[in-house]
């Protein structure tokens, strides 16, 4: 957990630190070369600080201790803002749309002097060393929340690409800047997809994964016997995660010596897996 802490808060420091960076270059480049659509790029990549800054503000509410009113925990918050930054990213899209459509129906193509070919390709490039990352430090840590903060740093990138792309083929072809801003737009959907059909999933409550299944059962059988997992439930918490299920003992065992043995697999599965385990006993 506290790798995952301090990779989420490098994330995101990084993030802000460069995205901010970038939109001064971006502003004044747009600003020197009066051009609308570097100065939307630049307000777009001031965006993603502002995602970066909800990544930490998820990850302090997440990490927070268990209280009265939240037992386990808040490991949720995590979820909750993930679902924010997917918002973010479908909206980003549906403005996408939109300006594509305007510049269909103006004819509009983009026009940048070479300073902004550079400035543009160097913002492409960073972004995406920056996605790259930010997908390195959820694999690592397994968040949802730093995930989602890559493929915001993504969608950044895409958008310059855009712009890139407008410059060079602009001449040649007036309609491409419209015709790419749809391309950019669904890549956008589906990264919006991906992050909220993954969080929404968490909060709405998931049926055990198989390896989860498969490390309980292969942890309880291998301590106490071939005993036989049923009735499995799992409800996630962020890091903290509770189970439940059932096990079949002998009917004329001790109250005492099966309360004793659902005891011991509990606490196995906490040390063991981190996992908080509620045993639930049927008579065979």
């Amino acid at each position: 957990m506290e790798r995952k802490i301090k990779l989420g808060y490098w994330e995101a420091t990084i993030s802000i630190f460069l995205n901010t960076a970038l939109f001064f270059l971006k502003f004044w480049i747009g600003m020197k070369t009066a051009s609308i659509a570097i100065l939307a790029d630049a307000w777009h990549t001031l965006s993603d600080s502002f995602s970066s800054l909800l990544l930490i503000l998820g990850f302090k509410i997440s990490h927070k201790p268990p209280d009265s009113k939240h037992p386990f925990g808040h490991g949720r918050a995590e979820v909750i803002v993930s679902v924010i930054i997917g918002t973010l990213i479908f909206v980003i899209g549906f403005d996408f749309i939109l300006e594509a459509i305007r510049r269909f129906r103006l004819n509009q193509a983009a026009n940048f002097n070479q300073l902004a070919k550079w400035i543009i390709l160097g913002s492409i490039v960073g972004k995406e060393l920056m996605a790259q990352f930010a997908f390195w430090a959820a694999r690592k840590s397994g968040s949802l929340l730093i995930r989602a903060d890559g493929w915001h740093h993504r969608s950044d990138a895409l958008t310059s690409l855009l712009i890139l792309g407008g410059i060079f083929l602009g001449p040649y072809l007036w309609w491409i800047d419209s015709v790419m801003g749809f391309l950019m737009a669904l890549l956008l959907f589906y990264a919006a997809y991906d992050i909220l059909k993954n969080s929404i999933s968490n909060l709405l409550g998931e049926n055990v994964d198989q390896d989860t299944e498969t490390r309980l059962t292969d942890l309880v059988r291998s301590r106490f016997g071939n005993l036989e997992l049923h009735h499995l439930h799992c409800h996630r918490y962020g890091e903290h995660i509770e189970v439940t299920f059932h096990i079949a003992l002998a009917a004329n065992m001790r109250l005492s010596q099966a309360h004793q043995i659902a005891s011991d697999i509990e606490d196995t599965i906490r040390s063991e897996l981190n996992i908080e385990a509620t045993v639930h006993i049927d008579p065979i």
